[in-house]
Order: C-alpha cells, then sequence, then structure tokens
C-alpha cells in the first residue's frame, strides 16, 4: 500500500478542530488561497463561496486571454486600437479651451541665512502603457499563454521545446493534477457501482 493522500494526524501547533487532519480534507485549489477544509460534494474544488467568485472571475479572463490569442480576436483587437486613434486624432483637432488662468500664490517666507536653499523636487515622467501593451519581459515575436489553474493570472511565453505548456510552474500544474485524479476515481467507483477493488497479488489455493 501506498503512502495515504491525506495524514490522518494534526501537525505540531495546530489547531485541534482543523479539518486538515481528516482523511477526507482537501486543499482549496484557487492559487493563494490553498486552505484545508472538508467538501460537501466529491466535486468540490473550493473551500468557500468568496473563492468560488474568484474562480468564476478567472474563468472570464481567462477566456478572454485564449480569445484574443485566435486569428479573430487579433482583428477585433486591431479594429478597437484603430478606433481609440481615431478618437484621439478627432480629439486633438477640436479647438481646446483656454487653459485655466493662473492664481496668485502667497509670498515665500524669508530664508535664515544659514539654511540652504529650497528647491523643488525632481520630475519624474511615467510612460504610460499603451492599449495591448504586454510586459517588457516578455518579446513581442513570442507566443504567451496564460496558466490553467484557477487564480493564476501568470502570462509566460511557449518555447520551441514545449510548445503545449499548460502551466507557468511546477506547483500549478501539481495542484491541478491532483484534484484531476482525484476525480477520475470517484467517477471510476461510481461508473463500477462502489469502491474500486485493489488486483490480489497473490494467487487463491
Amino acid at each position: 500500500m501506498g503512502h495515504p493522500q491525506f495524514p490522518l494526524t494534526l501537525s505540531q501547533g495546530q489547531f485541534p478542530d482543523s479539518p486538515r487532519g481528516h482523511p477526507c480534507s482537501r486543499q482549496c485549489l484557487l492559487k493563494g488561497c490553498e486552505r484545508w477544509f472538508l467538501p460537501h460534494h466529491f466535486q468540490e474544488r473550493y473551500c468557500s463561496p468568496a473563492c468560488r467568485m474568484a474562480a468564476r472571475r478567472w474563468r472570464r479572463w481567462y477566456a478572454c486571454q485564449r480569445y484574443r490569442a485566435t486569428d479573430h480576436g487579433k482583428q477585433r483587437r486591431r479594429q478597437q486600437a484603430q478606433r481609440r486613434r481615431d478618437r484621439q486624432r478627432l480629439r486633438s483637432t477640436l479647438p481646446q479651451p483656454p487653459p485655466p488662468t493662473p492664481q496668485s500664490e502667497p509670498a515665500a517666507p524669508p530664508l535664515d541665512a544659514g539654511a540652504p536653499p529650497l528647491t523643488d523636487p525632481p520630475t519624474t515622467t511615467v510612460n504610460p502603457l499603451c492599449v495591448g501593451q504586454r510586459p517588457a519581459e516578455i518579446p513581442e515575436n513570442s507566443l504567451v499563454r496564460p496558466c490553467d489553474r484557477p487564480g493564476c493570472y501568470v502570462l509566460f511565453p511557449l518555447t520551441p521545446r514545449s510548445p503545449q505548456q499548460q502551466f507557468c510552474s511546477c506547483s500549478c500544474r501539481q495542484a491541478l493534477r491532483r484534484v484531476r485524479q482525484r476525480e477520475a476515481r470517484f467517477r471510476k467507483r461510481r461508473h463500477r457501482g462502489g469502491r474500486a477493488r485493489r488486483p490480489r497479488l497473490w494467487a487463491p489455493p
């Protein structure tokens, strides 16, 4: 027999009522939560309604990212950017309102003889990102794909070595694999009408 999936004893320093010691407990699939909880249904993946709502928002974001990677999505994105440039060009041709009149500022108090002169703080110019601009660490000529784990908003580039990559890290891949294997075992037991039986390692006499 292999090692049990869930520990039967509580870890040191943990509360006695923690569900982690229960053999039916599991971790929340949402990235960033990963709390141990007791499920009410064998297909339950999230520990609370808030995590389910966050997973629903992630699914909408994931669908948008996958749609933008298609040819039709890219065409619609180019049309949207063209309409934005047309609005900016039209806005620049319209007459601009007169600038507001500067208000008189109060006179500065006299400086002490030994005090250093006051200087204005250095101004930093922030270059705003354009619409649809990707992060600087991802090259423009690469294919970018979102991670398949719920709650993970990481975009990673696809490499020729692994063109079918679906996860950004090993932890995300193992978390979703653990859930899929558990659900596959439950479906197999339900199809057979009960608990899956282990094969015999010895022949009966």
